[in-house]
């Protein structure tokens, strides 16, 4: 839900991706756990779904979140996005969150600076149900990536 991040795991790719508009291939080292796990978790027969709430016109950082979503797909992720303005109405939680299998909520928590620190997991089951409902509105009023211009 952040316009820009500054996690150091995407640094240099970050950086390459500015200085030459180029992202990494699928079969990168960059992408290639990601796409792995994803492709395993999509083989049992569970969805993956990401869902981007972003600011317009798009900072830069959504333009490279943008740019590398072929990645996400390929590996069997569906990707909506939200205009943030259209987003006014919903109770969204303050952090982005991964639900897993509706049990275990991980909220990823950075710095004013879009720096990780230390994630939250949770298995309270209200706050579950908050985030998953919040989620699921954000889905139905997001837009396929295939359809969304930055």
């Amino acid at each position: 839900m952040r316009d820009s991040y500054g996690v150091s795991e995407e640094a240099d790719t970050v950086a390459a991706w500015r200085a030459t508009g180029q992202v990494p291939g699928f079969e990168s080292d960059f992408w290639r756990p990601w796409i792995e796990l994803v492709q395993r978790t999509v083989a049992r027969g569970v969805e993956v779904r990401r869902a981007r709430v972003v600011s317009e016109p798009v900072t830069e950082y959504i333009r490279f979140e943008h740019a590398i979503t072929g990645a996400n797909l390929f590996a069997g992720e569906q990707v909506r996005w939200l205009p943030r303005a259209k987003a006014s109405h919903l109770l969204l939680p303050g952090n982005d969150f991964w639900l897993i299998d509706e049990r275990i909520i991980r909220f990823n928590v950075f710095t004013g600076d879009g720096l990780a620190i230390e994630p939250q997991v949770s298995t309270d089951q209200a706050v579950i149900k908050q985030c998953a409902d919040a989620f699921e509105t954000v889905w139905e009023l997001g837009v396929d990536h295939s359809r969304f211009c930055v």
